[in-house]
């Protein structure tokens, strides 16, 4: 690969991550059902049905995965909690098989020399929630916060970085007003409750962690470019209100205590009672601010339903997830997030990575070519300003891709999902000697 730690200022971070139900295994150890249990049971809604009862069995794996991430020489792990497995139901008992899981997991990461980047929440609701409403109840606000306190009350005290949601785009939008994720809803309430309350439940997570002294502690969005499909006034406009959607909502939220003005003329009608007041919790103060960047998106009107825009196939490379390969918008991205909302807060790529169909002993040279792409596009937002500290490879291992079942692999590391054999990609090795270098 073209880049080096050398490359990057002293002490910037190299990580890797994945996310719990995605990789541990849902169906032992104590855990309780979660929404994407149902959701995938559900005809129609995951590839060939398929689910995280085994996943990459890290439950019972995780030593031999972490000395992989050792080996590779990563300074971090981001790693995400399963709220299911700590509280089954979601509110009372604790599952003491599944906190100790998370315990015994942090001291591994400590004992190889991985800086523990914790996320409390990365999608896997308890069902017993969301038979109460999940996103869409205001409670859930106070519900996260008692999880909250519950794991970092065992974990906080050795954790490098902690975070409270994964991606509140994906939680809020994709699975309320898409219904590509669960709960699988498709209703413009569903959606504004839920995208409100996702920040609610932010503000009383970091609220939670500050009481209990935790140190370090962020929140992590998604971003995509969004471009216009044509020259025409309506796509611009189309394309501007994509971007407030995905990438100026949540941010405005934390940062301005405010959302944006496009995205509340379609919203405002649906949002909870009350939700004006809410800011100043949502504000919470942060430590650092992670970006997690994949691809753009071009953007094309039509005279339907707000929000009456599509997505239009775009012309670049793309990767197997049928994502144009667009390194150029992580600068833009890092840049436009350093100058007008984050303004020196300490910033990190929290998830950047490809889907290829890779079988072992394959060169691997797509996703090199990947990753040097993005990783030079973090260079020179550094040359232009922005106070980038790392960057996250998604993922360490192929895992479970949600709705998409086990086709799409995004690891560093092959994972044979019939015998679970773990086969390091030539991806891995080039980023090993990078690392060395």
């Amino acid at each position: 690969m073209d880049f080096s730690r050398s490359d990057f200022p002293q002490g910037f971070l190299f990580s890797a991550a994945t996310s719990s139900y995605q990789i541990e295994g849902h169906g032992f150890g104590g855990a309780g059902k979660t929404h994407w249990d149902t959701f995938a049971a559900t005809p129609g809604n995951v590839v060939r049905a398929e689910h995280g009862q085994l996943a990459c069995d890290h439950y019972n794996r995780f030593e031999e995965d972490l000395d992989l991430a050792r080996d590779m020489g990563l300074d971090a792990y981001r790693f995400s909690t399963s709220w299911a497995r700590v509280m089954p139901e979601g509110r009372g008992a604790v599952n003491a098989e599944g906190l100790d899981f998370y315990d015994r997991l942090v001291d591994a990461m400590l004992e190889r020399g991985l800086k523990p980047q914790a996320t409390l929440y990365h999608w896997e609701l308890p069902v017993a929630l969301a038979d109460l409403g999940g996103w869409r109840n205001p409670d859930i606000a106070h519900w996260f916060g008692d999880f909250t306190t519950v794991v970092m009350e065992r974990i906080g005290d050795r954790v490098f970085s902690a975070a409270p949601i994964n991606e509140p785009w994906c939680v809020g939008w994709l699975s309320h007003f898409e219904g590509h994720h669960a709960p699988g809803l498709r209703d413009i309430r569903a959606a504004a409750h839920a995208m409100h309350h996702v920040l609610t439940a932010h503000g009383r997570s970091v609220q939670a962690m500050r009481a209990l002294g935790v140190q370090n502690v962020g929140a992590v969005c998604n971003f995509e470019a969004s471009l216009p499909a044509d020259s025409s006034p309506a796509a611009a406009a189309a394309a501007q209100l994509y971007d407030g959607i995905y990438n100026r909502f949540f941010i405005g939220g934390l940062f301005q205590g405010a959302y944006p003005q496009d995205v509340m003329e379609g919203l405002a009608p649906h949002m909870p009672k009350g939700w004006q007041d809410d800011f100043d919790l949502i504000g919470q103060k942060l430590d650092w601010f992670g970006l997690n960047y994949y691809t753009r998106k071009l953007i094309g009107a039509n005279d339907g339903a707000w929000p009456s825009y599509d997505y239009i196939d775009g012309p670049l490379p793309k990767t197997q997830m049928g994502w144009e390969i667009y390194p150029e918008g992580l600068h833009q991205l890092l840049v436009w997030v350093e100058q007008n909302y984050t303004k020196g807060l300490p910033l990190f790529v929290t998830e950047n990575g490809m889907s290829n169909a890779d079988t072992v002993g394959r060169d691997d040279v797509e996703r090199m070519a990947y990753l040097d792409s993005h990783l030079a596009a973090c260079k020179t937002a550094i040359r232009d300003g922005a106070n980038l500290r790392g960057y996250t490879f998604w993922s360490l291992l192929d895992n479970y891709e949600w709705a998409l079942g086990y086709e799409k692999r995004f690891g560093l590391i092959h994972v044979d999902f019939e015998t679970l054999e773990r086969s390091p990609k030539a991806s891995y090795y080039a980023i090993a000697r990078a690392l060395a270098e």
